[in-house]
């Protein structure tokens, strides 16, 4: 895979039963690009390997006053030099292309789980963690992806050095096969503590991260009640905990590096003692001691990546395990992915899409929205009208094994394929989101063609959110739909984000729309108006509006009070005031004393017309 190939057509199933099994599964997934990787670092390293011999045997030429072989080593010095660059530049390239290419596997994964599970993953993991993983641990990740090649190669050029040593001089590659050994495993047993240092450090960054999300997405609450500088100072007491086990964590890295070139050092110095008492005894040759003394300081630098793996895996570590925990979440549903096989799919082929006009019904509350209507929903709990709303969209965040699916003209949503169920069935959540572009760019969006932008602004009201968008814009932009929003339209008020919003939807013109209270930030006056404006552009199509404003319960077609989990009563707006008292508790948002009033108030009435009646028969 080149990077000029992505993105992936498929990034595959990966195996999140942990973290460690997460990074092996990313390994196996780009096995061509490890082993060219693997290839280019062996013709590295076998350079930088053969370097020393090629030092020893010119040094014993010139000794010999050999010209001849003197030539010859220059030209074999000439070839390891180019093998040694054109392994390093090739191996530099395909690590690279390896740690970009793991991390845009994990981005699309990530991205894909995020337009599967939709609004319930953030009620499930904290946006922060999701921000953390899909930026910073997805490097940590990469980063190992790419070291492990180069690891493999510095290994076996460690390898072949100690092998060439004990054949080129016996002797002294004994010392040398011994201590590399050693060198190699001193810092295993400070690994454990460096690896939970890295884990609490990466907790805390975390968290700290999740504070700033928090912080920034409710400023403006904060701004209105005098809290920035509570959440500063919590934010700053969190990031300096991540500075002091920053630093915690860098102590015990500077004393594996210490390690990494104290033991060296001491091999090094050994060899030399050792070697130079062999070269006065005659026992070895000069050229055979500036030889060995090359392959050791050689050395040095493959054993540096002994250290860089080690220190890759502990940071990356936790990294995966974040990123499994968010890939291995399912829609409710959803088979549970298993291993590195895909999941297997349901008996039989993906029911078709159900024909148009079909009507819109709920077997678990009993919820019915005939074809072509505006049905309002009334719950009294905030919490079960959003739950509904997913289910009416297909993808609930949790429902119990068992529980039917909600069916769209017979054709269960669960039954059809995830894009097919959205096409037809959009849910605008209670808190949509709006991303950073100009508003043309915010109705990019999938929709028939039907209606257009302009059509859609002036149902949802926007025309004041058009010259806000248009004074904010710079110089020179007169078109409203180039004005520029930011990331959340944070510049404009709750409510005009929520009619833009409901702006965008209307556009898509679904089969079925579900809004989830689409008016609960305007106020009475605009919100009248938005009524009448939905429920012109949406007639003949399906609409479903969760909510408990009399405005809007006067425009449907159809209302249906939900108590319990069950549908409760099914009326107009004005016959469920007079007929149901439940229904008229939450619409008028009676108190419960109130309510016992009201029964007291109408059981004296019965009682004073009985005793009317009484004095009338008696008359």
């Amino acid at each position: 895979m080149q990077i000029s190939d992505l993105p992936y057509p498929d990034p595959g199933v990966p195996d999140t039963r942990s973290g460690p099994r997460f990074l092996l599964w990313l390994g196996r997934m780009q096995l061509g690009g490890q082993a060219r990787s693997l290839c280019w670092g062996l013709l590295h390293f076998a350079g930088i390997a053969g370097l020393p011999f090629t030092v020893g045997l010119g040094v014993e030429a010139v000794i010999d006053r050999d010209g001849t072989r003197l030539l010859l080593d220059g030209a074999l010095l000439l070839l390891v030099g180019i093998a040694i660059a054109v392994g390093d530049t090739m191996l530099h390239r395909t690590a690279v292309t390896n740690w970009i290419t793991a991390a845009a596997r994990v981005q699309q994964l990530l991205a894909r789980k995020t337009a599967e599970l939709g609004s319930a993953l953030t009620r499930r993991v904290a946006a922060g963690e999701v921000v953390s993983v899909s930026t910073g641990d997805v490097e940590k990740i990469g980063w190992f992806v790419e070291a492990v090649s180069r690891f493999l190669a510095a290994a076996f050029s460690v390898l072949l050095i100690c092998a060439g040593l004990l054949v080129y001089s016996p002797s002294l590659g004994v010392v040398v096969a011994v201590g590399v050994p050693v060198l190699a495993l001193a810092v295993l047993p400070l690994l454990p503590r460096a690896t939970r240092r890295a884990d609490i450090q990466r907790e805390k960054a975390g968290k700290a991260t999740e504070l700033a999300s928090d912080t920034v997405a409710g400023l403006r609450v904060l701004r209105g009640i005098g809290g920035e500088e509570l959440f500063l100072g919590r934010y700053r007491d969190a990031s300096q905990e991540v500075r002091r086990a920053a630093v915690r964590t860098a102590r015990m890295w500077a004393l594996i590096s210490a390690v990494q070139v104290l033991l060296p050092g001491a091999l090094m110095v050994t060899v030399i003692w050792y070697g130079a008492g062999l070269a006065l005894d005659g026992r070895i040759e000069v050229g055979e001691l500036v030889a060995v003394f090359s392959a050791v300081a050689t050395m040095l630098y493959p054993l540096r990546h002994f250290e860089e793996i080690a220190m890759a895996y502990s940071f990356s570590r936790p990294s995966a395990k974040r990123a499994a925990r968010v890939l291995s979440l399912t829609r409710a549903g959803a088979p549970e992915p298993t291993g590195t096989a895909r999941p297997a799919e349901p008996a039989g082929e993906p029911a078709g899409a159900p024909p148009p006009g079909g009507d819109l019904y709920d077997p678990e509350t009993g919820l019915l929205a005939p074809a072509g209507a505006l049905t309002a929903v009334v719950c009294g709990d905030p919490d079960l009208a959003g739950r509904l709303a997913e289910r009416l969209g297909g993808h609930p965040a949790e429902a119990p094994a068992g529980t039917p699916s909600v069916l769209l003209g017979g054709v269960a949503l669960d039954d059809l394929a995830l894009d097919t169920a959205r096409t037809l069935v959009l849910v605008q959540d209670k808190d949509p989101v709006l991303l950073s572009g100009t508003l043309r760019e915010l109705f990019d969006v999938p929709a028939t063609g039907t209606v257009d932008a302009p059509a859609a602004l002036a149902a949802a009201r926007c025309g004041d959110v058009l010259q806000a968008l248009l004074q904010s814009a710079p110089d020179g932009v007169t078109d409203p739909m180039e004005a520029r929003i930011t990331e959340r339209g944070r510049s404009l008020s709750g409510g005009q984000r929520q009619r833009l919003a409901l702006a965008r939807s209307l556009v898509t013109d679904p089969e079925v729309l579900v809004l989830d209270e689409p008016t609960s930030a305007v106020d009475s006056h605009t919100e009248a108006r938005i009524a009448d404006g939905v429920s012109a552009l949406r007639a003949g199509r399906t609409t479903v509006v969760l909510a408990s404003s009399p405005l809007l319960l006067d425009r449907a077609d159809r209302v249906v009070l939900i108590d319990g989990g069950t549908v409760a009563a099914v009326g107009t707006h004005r016959e469920l005031l007079r007929s149901e008292p439940r229904y008229r508790a939450v619409v008028t948002r009676e108190t419960d004393e109130e309510r016992e009033l009201a029964r007291m108030e109408g059981e004296l009435g019965d009682g004073l017309d009985t005793e009317l009646k009484e004095i009338e028969e008696s008359a």
